[in-house]
């Protein structure tokens, strides 16, 4: 059985740079209203699919909690079976950390708090919504810069805006405003990825003014201006003389910053240590390039979201991690500001890493995808007359379900699967499968009724020919387990818009209260 650890000796950790992982066990939608500083969301359901890629050292110290809905118990017996051998759950759970420690809002914390805290030592220089109109429609010198992903900044953008993800901001700024008279102004959805993309070029020393589009996306339509929507326009080719800029800029402020940079023989110590210190290797260039070629046991990071959501890649504080590309730019800009996040950040510089591996990295699972006797075919599915049950996220489930399934979450599955009506067999779905097998024992558990998967899930169901439902909806769990980012998407409320940059801008306020950060701007 999993030993318990306090409040006090888990940001103890924190305040000591030792390696430590903290996991919400709960659904996202009610981790992202309150949540301890440092704590990384990996919901029940979700434990064996995603959590060796967050903490892959199977040694390291895992803490658990939730807020009383009684998962930890079984996350841990979950998270131990998979070999991990140092599994804690936090005493007394979130309530008794409030006690303690400041519980924050929303999601991707540490990031977001951290670009406040730029913005306010750095003074980072910016333009509401109105001036930066104003000068669009008044000036040729102009160029505006998206720095999200190419999937959000097709969605809606600011008009002239090109996209240049974060971590190619500083690579390719020379060659977008090639004369130092071009003003740049580097926009995002909301706050943080334009102020650390704006500063970013400060920090590289640029000769062109330079300008954070204050408040993004949401600022420019609580300004009632009209954003673009299915604009395809990226950044170019590099030429030369760009990357050589760029490059003898980004090692100059990474040396400022003390980043620092390992040949092949000191990532191969690294490896080596793997099982007495967190290793993370991640490839911060862009999707297509890492599909392209990437070094092996590299993972993809692409660094401007690295920065915006390092929770989404790395759960363990105190690790060390490794960071690449092939131009001398991206990996040490990227490093610079994870340093000052308090991690302990490299950049590999050797061109004996072979870019030998192909493809989009699939998932890194503990278990495998089996059901065992429990698999049923789609066929056999649509023939046994049981209740179809989907344990998809739901805005998953929302897209095609197989006709008549209730949404149930995994982390509800005891009080939640009771109202699925019938008392004949409960058949599971999730979109590829994977989902209903990880969660086949816990389901068995809750309910007295037979169980089996649908093997292949949702997919083999589509390609075996039956329908899916898009309009009907059954909720036996309600929908609330995913959080709706504000900032994604075009049908946003003004209010939750307001809100959200609101909350924002108390964020630094709030970290300097909560004290276990260890951030570190350097000027």
């Amino acid at each position: 059985m999993a030993a318990t650890i306090d409040s006090d000796t888990l940001r103890g950790y924190w305040r000591q740079r030792r390696e430590i992982a903290l996991f919400d066990l709960r659904d996202e939608g009610p981790y992202s209203e309150a949540h301890p500083f440092f704590a990384v969301s990996l919901p029940f359901g979700q434990i064996e699919s995603r959590i060796e890629a967050l903490a892959p050292r199977k040694n390291a110290p895992i803490v658990v909690y939730d807020d009383g809905e009684g998962l930890v118990r079984r996350g841990a017996e979950r998270i131990e079976a998979l070999g991990y051998s140092d599994v804690r759950i936090l005493d007394g759970g979130l309530a008794a950390y409030a006690r303690r420690g400041e519980v924050f809002r929303d999601v991707n914390v540490p990031s977001k708090a951290f670009g406040e805290l730029v913005e306010s030592i750095r003074h980072t220089p910016s333009l509401s919504a109105e001036e930066a109109k104003a000068i669009l429609d008044t000036r040729e010198d102009v160029v505006v810069l998206d720095a999200r992903r190419f999937e959000e900044y097709r969605t809606m953008s600011v008009p002239r805006g090109v996209s240049v993800p974060g971590a190619e901001l500083a690579l390719r700024v020379h060659d977008l405003a090639p004369s130092p008279d071009t003003l740049v102004i580097v926009n995002c959805a909301g706050r943080t990825r334009s102020i650390i993309g704006a500063q970013s070029l400060v920090n590289a020393g640029i000769p062109n003014a330079v300008a954070a589009l204050r408040n993004g996306t949401i600022g420019w339509t609580l300004a009632g201006l009209a954003l673009d929507h299915g604009r395809t326009e990226r950044f170019g080719a590099l030429s030369g003389e760009g990357r050589e800029k760029a490059r003898a800029r980004a090692r100059a402020w990474a040396d400022t910053v003390g980043v620092g940079v390992v040949d092949k023989a000191a990532l191969d110590r690294f490896r080596a240590e793997r099982d007495a210190r967190t290793l993370y290797c991640l490839d911060v260039r862009t999707p297509e390039e890492f599909q392209a070629g990437h070094p092996a046991g590299f993972v993809s990071a692409p660094g401007g979201q690295l920065v915006q959501a390092t929770d989404e890649w790395v759960a363990v504080r105190g690790a060390r991690i490794v960071l690449f590309d092939d131009d001398g730019v991206r990996a040490r800009m990227t490093a610079s500001w994870l340093v000052q996040m308090g991690w302990q950040a490299f950049v590999v510089e050797d061109e004996r890493l072979a870019l030998d591996e192909r493809g989009a990295a699939g998932p890194v699972r503990c278990a495998p995808r089996d059901a065992g006797a429990a698999a049923i075919a789609p066929a056999g599915a649509a023939r046994l007359g049981g209740a179809f049950v989907d344990l998809s996220p739901s805005p998953v489930y929302r897209k095609g379900h197989a006709p008549g399934a209730w949404f149930v979450s995994c982390s509800r599955l005891k009080g939640d699967l009771a109202s699925v009506p019938g008392d004949g067999p409960l058949i599971l779905f999730s979109s590829d499968g994977a989902l209903a097998a990880d969660n086949l024992a816990d389901v068995r558990a809750a309910t007295v009724r037979p169980v089996h998967v649908v093997a292949g899930g949702l997919a083999a169901w589509v390609e075996a020919g039956f329908p899916i439902e898009t309009e009907s909806f059954n909720w036996a769990s309600e929908p609330n387990d995913v959080y709706k980012r504000p900032y994604e998407g075009t049908d946003n409320a003004r209010a939750a818009m307001q809100a959200y940059i609101d909350w924002e801008l108390q964020l630094v306020a709030q970290l300097a209260n909560d004290g276990v950060s260890d951030f570190h701007v350097v000027r």
